[in-house]
């Protein structure tokens, strides 16, 4: 497979970018995102089979089961992270390895509705403390010791903005396309 398709197929909507200009406006999106994705990852899987979970979304990429886990942790980790930054100055936040976590016994097949519910749940708390905050939060930070870079929670909420869109359009492509 040639490498432009295989950039396509990783990265359906693009690689994240950051924005330029930090506004409310931009704010209330990212923040709507991250709100909508548990209702969008249902209504694309509302009935889904077995067999389609285990569909990936490229070849050698994760399956649609191994995907909602994935977003489970990473955004249970994003969650705390945000935590973090808002009661100490600068944490140095631990980073996990994705792949492993996928492959644990909780992401299971036979879990994967609980894995959606529980995604649900972490998104309304989410949200709720992302509405909270004022523009002046969003300045605060955590250290990430595998990049080594300092990162303020304005950019982290844009990257798991897209992160909720790069998923999602994972699942559309992983029933469209059907990689087994």
């Amino acid at each position: 497979m040639e490498e432009a398709m295989i950039f396509a197929l990783r990265y359906p909507i693009g690689k994240y970018q950051t924005h330029e200009v930090w506004s409310e406006k931009l704010k209330d999106q990212y923040i709507g995102n991250i709100a909508d994705l548990p209702y969008l990852i249902d209504l694309n899987t509302k009935d889904i089979t077995k067999e389609q979970l285990a569909y990936l979304y490229r070849p050698e990429g994760w399956s649609i089961n191994e995907v909602v886990h994935h977003l489970v942790d990473s955004h249970m980790n994003a969650f705390i992270r945000f935590k973090l930054a808002l009661t100490e100055d600068n944490p140095v936040i631990k980073p996990y390895d994705e792949a492993a976590f996928v492959k644990l016994g909780d992401c299971h097949p036979d879990s994967f509705e609980d894995a959606k519910t529980i995604l649900n749940h972490l998104h309304k708390k989410w949200v709720a403390l992302l509405a909270s905050m004022t523009m002046e939060d969003f300045q605060r930070t955590y250290f990430h010791p595998e990049s080594g870079k300092k990162f303020t929670l304005e950019y982290v909420l844009g990257l798991y903005s897209w992160h909720c869109l790069h998923h999602l359009a994972h699942i559309k492509q992983a029933l469209d396309k059907k990689y087994a």
